[in-house]
Parts: structure tokens; sequence; C-alpha cells
């Protein structure tokens, strides 16, 4: 497991939102894809932040109208990333330290995947185990 890089774990293509997406649609894309959270892109594919679930409940909460906010507004700003070389054990440490489920991967500052702690897990089992 020392040996693998967050390229040959990560998830891609990665579902990501824009900022000024409308906080209903990401909440219908999670909801849809049993995400509980995804990163936030601006025009050029640069992570600018993450939203989860969380976010969203704590926008329904305060009474805001998801059909009428935009993500830019909820989202977690300043979201970690790791490149796409970094080490899977890196990366554990991250999410162990800040408490996080996924990481979003860049390459050249570009957002190339993400890589969630069942993915790593993944990663560490037989294939011919699984039954999809």
């Amino acid at each position: 497991m020392r040996d693998l890089k967050a390229g040959t774990v990560m998830v891609k293509p990665v579902v990501s939102a824009r900022e000024d997406t409308l906080a209903r649609d990401v909440a219908l894309q999670l909801l849809s894809g049993h995400y509980t959270g995804m990163p936030v892109t601006d025009a050029e594919g640069k992570v600018v932040g993450v939203v989860s679930e969380f976010d969203l409940l704590e926008a329904v909460f305060a009474d805001r109208n998801l059909a009428q906010t935009k993500i830019g507004h909820l989202m977690s700003k300043n979201a970690i990333t790791a490149d796409v070389n970094t080490p899977i054990s890196a990366i554990l440490t991250i999410m162990k330290e800040q408490n996080i489920i996924r990481l979003p991967i860049t390459e050249g500052g570009k957002l190339v995947g993400i890589v969630a702690r069942h993915d790593i897990l993944r990663s560490q089992i037989d294939p011919a185990l699984f039954v999809l």
C-alpha cells in the first residue's frame, strides 16, 4: 500500500459543481449519486471549495431557499486537496487529521479525481471478491 499514489486509487471522472450552481441542483445530485459531498470548481477547473450534506442541511435549517441559493455561498472554502502523485499514506494522514471523508485530487492545479476513504479500502481488497 505504501507504493500507491492518489492517481491509482482516485475515482474519475469526478462529479463537481461550479460556484454559481443552485444548491437545490447540488442536493439532487448528492441524493441521486449517493454522495455526501463534492468539490466546487471555478471555470478553469481549480478547486475553490467543497460542499457537503451538512452545508446544505445548515442552509435548510437557516430557512434558505435551496432553489435560489448558489452553492458558492454555502460551500466550505479553502478546500484541502492532494496531487495525483501524493502517496496514499499521506492522504490517509490528511483524512484522519482533518476528519474528512473525501479528498479532491488535482494535477497541475486542476481537479482530475477524488479519493474517498472507501476507495482506499477497496484498493486493498481482492477485486474478485466484489459482487457488483
